[in-house]
C-alpha cells in the first residue's frame, strides 16, 4: 500500500472518526467501535518494543509503510524474504492494492507481544476514499537473523486478513451525475443525457461530458472512477466535476471473499453563479464569431456569462492592456494626471516608428491621450517604467497567475529579462508584443478598477467565497476610473455609451501581424487596400454603472477589425442585459 496521493486530503486528528457503516466486513475487519479506538490509542503508551528484535522489526516496519518509505520497510525484511521481494515488486504490490483500495492514509498501532509461530500482530488503520476507514490486525511472521530479526513478508501482508495467493480486487459503480443549475435554479444540466430546456445555450456554459483525457487518469484512479466511465471534460461539467460525479460505491474482494461494499452516493446539485438571460446575451452577441465574452460582478467576482474561448485562448489584449500601463506610470510617478505629451502621429523607439491606430494625431493630457488610445504617448511610458515595474504592476492584476477556474489558461507577460528593449517594452506596454490575455482576465481587471483596486478571483459557485488581493491603490484606480469614463464619453470606446447609464471601458486593436502592405503582389489587377485587413483583434472591456459597479464585461473579436468600432457596440448590448436585472 502506498502512503497517500499527492494533494489528498489530510484527518483533522490522529486517528480520523471511521466512516459511516454501509460496509459488509469480515469479523476479522470490522469498523472499529469506541473500546477498540480506545484500545488502538492506548497502544500508542503501552507494550513498546524495547529490547526484542521481533517486535521492533514488526514496528520499523509498519511505521514505514505508514510514512510511504518503501525502502525501509525491505529493510525490516529477514533474508529470505528480501530474496523474494526486491524493492520494485514490493513497492508495486503496495501501489497495486493502494490503488485498488484508494486509499488516502495508512495508521499503524503498536504491535503486541510475538507468539510462539514468532508472528507479531499490528493494528491498522486504512482510510480510503470509497470504502471508508478499514481496520484490522497484521500478521506479520518474523524470522530471528543473528542477534536480531526480520519479517518474513509475503504479497498477503498488504491487507489485513489477506490469504496467500489472494489478491484484492474492486468493482466500481457509479451514482447518477448530479445537476447543475444556474443562479437561479434553472437546470443547466440534467440527467443522464445532460439536456436543460435552455438548450445550446446552456450547452454552451455546460461543457461536455465523456471518457477522461490520459492526463487525468491518475487523478480519476485516486478517487476511485473507473476507467472509461464518463466525466466532465469542459465548462462547468470540468469545473465542479468531483461533486456532480458524487461518490463511487463498489466491492472490495479477494478470492471471491467480500471484504467490504458500499453504495455509491450522488453529487449534490451544483448551483452557480450563471445568469440565464446574461448567458444569453453574451452567446447571441456573440453570434457565432470566433472570439470571447466574459461578465462578471465586480463585488464578488460571481461570473455571469462565459462565451467562445472567454478563458480558454489567449490573444494580444492590444490596448485594452493599457489599464494595466496608466496604472503603473501613476502609481510609480511615472505619469500624473497633470502630465501633457506632444500630439504625434508616432513614437520612435530604437530607431522604430510605432504609430497611433490609422496614423492618427493625438497626445495633449494624460486623459485624453487615454481616450483616444495614443501609442505615441503609452509606447514611450511603458519604456521608461521598465520592464520590471511593468511586469510587477501587471502580475498585480493577474498575470501569470493560474486562473482558479479548471481549464482556464493563464494570461501572461514575459518576464522582466525577457522582455527585451525599449521598443519590444513599448510595445509591450500597449499589449502587443509578447502579451497574452483572456477575455476573462480583462473583465477581471476591468471590475478591479471599478472595485477601487481590489483584484478578485473569478468563481463559477453561487455564494462562494473569493479571494481578493489589491492590484493598485485606491487613488490610482479612481483616476484610472476616470480616464476610462472618458473613452466612453469621447473617446475611442463611444459605441459602448448607454443613455443614462456611466460606462468605464477601454477599447483594444491588437495587430495579429504586419497591416501594412509593403510588397505588394504587381499582378493581382485588385489588391486588398491595406484598411480592408482584418488581421486584428478587436477588443472592449468596461464596467458600469461607474462610481457603483454592478456588471464587468470583456469582449474579443478574432480578426474583427478594431475593438471601438466591433467589439464596443457588443459590450454595450451584454451591459444592457445584465443592467436590466
Amino acid at each position: 500500500m502506498a502512503s497517500p496521493p499527492r494533494g489528498s486530503p489530510r484527518p483533522t486528528s490522529p486517528l480520523a472518526r471511521p466512516a459511516p457503516a454501509r460496509r459488509a466486513f469480515p469479523t476479522r475487519l470490522a469498523v472499529l467501535g469506541v473500546a477498540a479506538l480506545a484500545a488502538f490509542l492506548a497502544g500508542a503508551y503501552v507494550g513498546r518494543p524495547g529490547d526484542d528484535p521481533a517486535r521492533a522489526a514488526a514496528q520499523a516496519f509498519a511505521d514505514a509503510w505508514a510514512r510511504g518509505d518503501y525502502p525501509a520497510m525491505r529493510e525490516q525484511l529477514a533474508p529470505a524474504a528480501r530474496r523474494r521481494a526486491t524493492q520494485q515488486r514490493l513497492e508495486r504490490t503496495y501501489r497495486d492494492a493502494a490503488r485498488v483500495l484508494t486509499l488516502v492514509e495508512v495508521q499503524a498501532g503498536r504491535v503486541g507481544e510475538p507468539r510462539e509461530d514468532g508472528t507479531v500482530q499490528v493494528p491498522v488503520r486504512l482510510r480510503t476514499r470509497i470504502f471508508g476507514t478499514l481496520s484490522g490486525r497484521l500478521a506479520l511472521p518474523t524470522a530471528a537473523e543473528g542477534d536480531g530479526a526480520g519479517v518474513e513478508w509475503r504479497a498477503q501482508h498488504v491487507f489485513p486478513g489477506l490469504r496467500r495467493g489472494e489478491k484484492l480486487a474492486r468493482t466500481t459503480s457509479l451514482p447518477p451525475r448530479a445537476d447543475i443549475q444556474a443562479r437561479d435554479g434553472t437546470p443547466l444540466a440534467k440527467g443522464e443525457a445532460r439536456l436543460s430546456e435552455l438548450g445550446a445555450l446552456a450547452a454552451e456554459i455546460a461543457g461536455r461530458v465523456g471518457p477522461a483525457p490520459p492526463e487525468r487518469a491518475a487523478e480519476l484512479a485516486a478517487r476511485g472512477v473507473p476507467t472509461g466511465a464518463p466525466v466532465g471534460l469542459t465548462g462547468l461539467e470540468r469545473q465542479f466535476d468531483r461533486e456532480l460525479a458524487g461518490t463511487p460505491g463498489g466491492v472490495l474482494e479477494a478470492g471471491g471473499r467480500v471484504l467490504a461494499s458500499v453504495e455509491p452516493r450522488r453529487g449534490r446539485a451544483v448551483r452557480t453563479t450563471i445568469d440565464p438571460q446574461v448567458q444569453r446575451a453574451a452567446v447571441e452577441a456573440l453570434a457565432g464569431r470566433f472570439g470571447g465574452i466574459a461578465v462578471l460582478r465586480p463585488s464578488d467576482g460571481e461570473v455571469l456569462g462565459l462565451a467562445g474561448i472567454a478563458y480558454s485562448a489567449p490573444q494580444p489584449p492590444g490596448s485594452t492592456f493599457k489599464i494595466v500601463t496608466l496604472a503603473a506610470a501613476l502609481e510609480f510617478g511615472v505619469a500624473r494626471p497633470r502630465s501633457r505629451y506632444p500630439i504625434e502621429t508616432a513614437a520612435t523607439l530604437e530607431g522604430v516608428r510605432l504609430e497611433n491606430a490609422h496614423g492618427e494625431a493625438c497626445g495633449g493630457s494624460l486623459r485624453v491621450s487615454f481616450a483616444e488610445s495614443c501609442n505615441s504617448v503609452f509606447a514611450p511610458l511603458g519604456a521608461k517604467l521598465g520592464a520590471k515595474r511593468l511586469v510587477a504592476a501587471a502580475e498585480a492584476f493577474g498575470f501569470n497567475v493560474q486562473p482558479s477556474l479548471a481549464g482556464a489558461a493563464r494570461s501572461t507577460i514575459p518576464a522582466a529579462a525577457e522582455i527585451g528593449d525599449d521598443l519590444a517594452l513599448g510595445s509591450t506596454a500597449i499589449g502587443q508584443g509578447k502579451v497574452l490575455a483572456t477575455p476573462l482576465l480583462m473583465a477581471q481587471i476591468a471590475a478591479a478598477i471599478g472595485q477601487d483596486g481590489v483584484l478578485t478571483s473569478p468563481t463559477l459557485r453561487k455564494g462562494d467565497d473569493t479571494s481578493r488581493t489589491r492590484a493598485t491603490s485606491p487613488r490610482t484606480a479612481r483616476t484610472v476610473a476616470r480616464y476610462m469614463r472618458s473613452v466612453v464619453k469621447s473617446g475611442t470606446g463611444v459605441g459602448a455609451a448607454i443613455p443614462g447609464v456611466k460606462v468605464a471601458g477601454k477599447t483594444g486593436t491588437a495587430e495579429l501581424r504586419d497591416t501594412v502592405n509593403d510588397d505588394p503582389d504587381p499582378t493581382d489587377p485588385n489588391p486588398a487596400p491595406v484598411d480592408d485587413v482584418t488581421d486584428t483583434d478587436a477588443w472592449f472591456t468596461a464596467f458600469a454603472p461607474a462610481g457603483d459597479p454592478r456588471v464587468a464585461v470583456a469582449v474579443m473579436l478574432v480578426g474583427q477589425g478594431a475593438g471601438g468600432e466591433t467589439a464596443a457596440p457588443v459590450a454595450k448590448l451584454v451591459l444592457q442585459r445584465a443592467l436590466a436585472d
